[in-house]
């Protein structure tokens, strides 16, 4: 009555906004998700889907069903990851998510290196502005940069990685340079929204252990790291940003380094892994090739030993 077939038909639909994203995640058309799905509730008798709002919303039996079928699913790919794991062999499905600007930067180049390594296993990786809020049952590895998430996930950390307030030279020659905080009022500071943070509250701590947190006045804002890093490049304001995204820049001197003393609070790169992270050797493989990728992290030695703003005008 319930096959392996239907607990994966299943299992997508769960992963599915809606029918119709659900029939491009199992490649047929959508009328085809429909007739099974009517089909499947005939044969067990009970109904699975609210159908009313365009969504996909289950009812209390269709949960149960996604529920067991999502358990069962997992147990078989785990038996079938220890056989092939006796044999040597890492393959199956990897599902890796992650921001965008840091995925194209860091996360692809591991992920091509490691499908070079082992072509048997096939890859997904989606880079979104807020990977974290992605559904934590389907993903194996995502990739989180900032503070720790509230999260039932297993955290490791991946690498070290500051947050910089900086300005372009330009800039800074004609707007001057803050000297603490509280001069951040008197500048133009382009806002990134990202991961539902207060974008808007900057935190420091200078000398003496001084905490000082400003509300920036809202001026340019984005939810496009690459949008803002261009407009600081281009004179426009000063950003805070993680050094990652900054190293580059800072390097090369189009980027200064504003208030040193002044630090902002880290962000570092965190791996977040999904219950399966202990049964799926393609997981522990993958993860550790990203932990030796950025570590030590290579954004740190391009900048650390450039001058500061402060040096630069002296």
């Amino acid at each position: 009555m319930f096959t392996s077939d239907d607990m994966i038909f299943l299992s997508a639909l769960s992963r599915s906004s809606s029918l119709a994203a659900a029939a491009r995640l199992l490649n047929v058309t959508p009328p085809a998700v429909t007739q099974r799905l009517r089909a499947l509730e005939a044969r067990t008798g009970v109904h699975l889907v609210d159908r009313g709002t365009g969504e996909i919303i289950f009812t209390d039996e269709g949960e149960l069903l996604v529920d067991a079928s999502k358990r069962i699913l997992r147990d078989i790919d785990s038996v079938s990851e220890l056989l092939r794991e006796r044999k040597g062999v890492v393959s199956g499905q990897l599902h890796i998510a992650g921001p965008t600007g840091f995925g194209r930067r860091y996360l692809a180049p591991v992920v091509e290196a490691f499908s070079k390594l082992h072509p048997q296993v096939t890859i997904t990786l989606n880079l979104s502005d807020n990977p974290v809020h992605l559904r934590s049952d389907y993903w194996d590895l995502i990739v989180h940069i900032g503070e720790m998430p509230t999260h039932p996930f297993q955290l490791v950390k991946l690498a070290l990685n500051k947050r910089l307030l900086c300005a372009s030279p330009d800039y800074v020659q004609q707007h001057g340079t803050p000297e603490t905080p509280r001069d951040l009022v008197k500048h133009n500071c382009l806002i990134l929204r990202e991961n539902d943070e207060d974008v808007t509250m900057w935190r420091f701590c200078g000398p003496g252990n001084n905490n000082l947190a400003m509300r920036i006045a809202e001026g340019m804002s984005c939810n496009d790291g690459d949008v803002i890093l261009a407009w600081a490049l281009s004179g426009l304001g000063i950003v805070l940003r993680s050094e990652w995204d900054v190293a580059d820049a800072l390097a090369t001197g189009n980027l200064v380094h504003l208030m040193p003393d002044w630090v902002s609070p880290d962000a570092p790169v965190i791996a977040l892994l999904g219950p399966r992270h202990q049964r799926a050797a393609r997981t522990r493989f993958f993860l550790e090739e990203l932990r030796q990728a950025l570590n030590p992290a290579p954004w740190r030695a391009a900048w650390e030993h450039t001058a500061s703003v402060q040096d630069l005008l002296k």
